[in-house]
């Protein structure tokens, strides 16, 4: 895989930086090199304007809201540089929603960023200051928060997502989870300061998203995987193996234990109820 070094211009291009993320615009920089944030909210209030706060500098936030009862869209709508579409109708998974977003978005060039992660004001500055070419990717670090420290095991250090990208030459797949941006045939430059992650933030978001995403899983794999009680158990227990003794989940404490179990529990059920979507074999 290739990738093109980060440049920053010689002389003047720090003030364009940070005018960038000030809010002021200057009036020379190219159209095309302008961003548009994409966000999906539902019942997202708890942290959205953090979130938004972070992006104050982007030219343009699209929040497409995908049904929210909390006061997710009051915030969203309060904030100079967003606009806020609200869908209707049932979820079509995360991957189909992304690119409803980046479609309503009126720049090329798109940030994804989702309503639990808060932009480092250092990454805006780097953001702010890249050279974007079209034909690459740009991947950022992510710290993945809980309980109020940083998670350094369970595969949760060390992780990098693809959320920086021009709209006419990729976008994110189609998939109902684990969605991803595209990177087949391009350049994917790595980004140096980090995106602040707080997926969790009580036992109930555990529950909740085991069961949201397992569901997402079987909807999407049915009649595409086999699977059984059996398997169910396998990825379960496996699950659980590499997270707390293999990825060092026992290193932190309470929250390795949190995870690990997490991620067993999550992969025993959508195993299961892809068992159940798949029926009786025929015959």
């Amino acid at each position: 895989m290739s990738s093109l070094p980060i440049f920053r211009r010689a002389l003047g291009f720090e003030e364009q930086a940070v005018a960038r993320v000030t809010g002021t615009w200057r009036s020379d920089l190219a159209t095309d090199q302008r961003i548009s944030a994409t966000i999906l909210t539902r019942d997202s209030a708890r942290r959205l304007r953090e979130v938004l706060e972070a992006l104050a500098w982007c030219d343009e936030v699209v929040v497409l809201d995908t049904g929210s009862t909390d006061d997710t869209v009051a915030i969203a709508r309060g904030y100079r540089n967003t606009q806020v579409h609200e869908r209707t109708g049932p979820f079509p998974g995360f991957g189909r929603a992304h690119r409803e977003a980046v479609a309503l978005a009126r720049h090329d060039w798109i940030l994804s960023i989702d309503s639990d992660e808060v932009l480092s004001p250092e990454l805006a500055q780097e953001i702010a200051a890249l050279r974007l070419c079209r034909q690459t990717v740009y991947t950022v670090p992510f710290l993945n928060h809980l309980n109020g420290r940083v998670i350094r095991s369970c595969g949760w250090h060390r992780e990098w997502h693809e959320r920086l990208f021009n709209r006419r030459v990729t976008n994110f797949c189609a998939s109902d989870v684990h969605e991803k941006v595209q990177t087949a045939d391009l350049a994917v430059v790595a980004l140096t300061h980090p995106v602040h992650h707080y997926s969790y933030e009580s036992v109930d978001d555990f529950l909740r998203k085991m069961q949201a995403y397992s569901q997402l899983f079987a909807a999407q794999n049915v009649g595409r995987k086999a699977s059984s009680p059996g398997k169910a158990v396998r990825h379960g227990a496996w699950a659980f193996i590499k997270s707390y003794l293999l990825q060092r989940g026992f290193l932190d404490g309470y929250e390795g234990l949190l995870i690990s179990a997490y991620k067993s529990q999550t992969a025993f059920w959508k195993y299961l109820l892809l068992h159940e979507a798949n029926g009786p074999p025929c015959g």
